[in-house]
């Protein structure tokens, strides 16, 4: 099981110096992906659940395509993970030109996490409609691997359609491996038939009800004629109010039910200072060894 964390959005502010800062430490201390949520508006008001609170105007969101194009030139080994990009709120063949863009510019290390999104202000700000995301993301997803793959593309879909056209250059990923944000059993499967992994919901833990849904993706995977084990499925584990013990017993209890992946966060963990973000990085890189 491998090592990534994510990317404080909400907490490391905007002094470039500062991020770079955070991603070179957490190269250096050997994680190996750098996770990034994707939220273009903010709202005045939270939604009604307690995770949203973390989403309104009053909070910053780094846009992600731009800041890992950055990111891309100063870094050598992190994998770049867009965990997630709210995809049907996007122009698919825009979405398919910064994606290799980046993967040009990194030397191959972006991983497209992607999601339907929840927020239907959002949607509409943006001239998007939220009501059938779910089918249009999966079209989105097979043009994104066709743009990415052939130089002159024929699709014809109902939302998409391009005839001869194409983009050049094309990544070095022929096609970028798309991983799924899912938490209902309907994206969760969705995952299972067409992605290449699973980004398991961070407000989750290993009991049960998870394993009940690794259950729902492999059975998904297997039933579209796929080797579950050929796809990946990342949990989260939250820095919190613990320490190095607690984080590596969660995580092993995530490797036993099927995790190939945890992704370390130090965000909504009760931090103050960026500091402390560093600091618990660096405990539980050492604890790792």
């Amino acid at each position: 099981m491998d090592f990534g964390i994510s990317f404080p959005q909400t907490q490391i502010g905007n002094d470039p110096v500062v991020i770079r800062n955070f991603v070179t430490t957490a190269e250096a201390l050997g994680f190996e992906r750098l996770t990034l949520v994707d939220h273009i508006l903010g709202a005045k008001d939270a939604r009604d659940t307690p995770w949203a609170v973390h989403y309104t105007i009053e909070y910053g969101f780094h846009e992600p395509m731009t800041l890992f194009a950055w990111i891309a030139g100063f870094t050598e080994k992190i994998q770049l993970v867009t965990a997630n990009v709210v995809l049907p709120q996007r122009q698919t063949e825009l979405v398919a030109k910064q994606c290799a863009e980046i993967d040009i510019l990194s030397g191959g290390r972006l991983v497209l996490g992607v999601g339907v999104g929840w927020s239907s202000s959002e949607f509409k700000a943006l001239g998007m409609d939220f009501s059938n995301r779910g089918q249009r993301i999966e079209e989105q997803v097979e043009l994104l691997r066709r743009m990415w793959c052939d130089q002159l593309v024929e699709f014809e879909g109902q939302w998409h359609g391009m005839s001869d056209m194409g983009m050049n250059p094309l990544p070095i990923q022929r096609p970028i491996p798309i991983w799924f944000g899912a938490m209902a059993d309907v994206a969760i499967r969705r995952a299972g038939r067409i992605g290449d992994g699973w980004l398991m919901s961070p407000r989750t833990k290993p009991d049960d009800v998870m394993k009940a849904k690794i259950d729902v993706f492999r059975e998904a995977a297997h039933g579209a004629g796929r080797d579950p084990d050929d796809l990946g499925i990342d949990a989260t584990v939250f820095a919190e109010d613990r320490g190095p013990n607690e984080w590596l017993s969660e995580a092993e209890a995530w490797r036993e039910m099927g995790a190939t992946s945890v992704t370390f966060r130090t965000s909504e963990s009760g931090f103050t200072q960026i500091d402390q973000h560093l600091d618990a990085m660096r405990k539980l890189a050492d604890a790792v060894g």
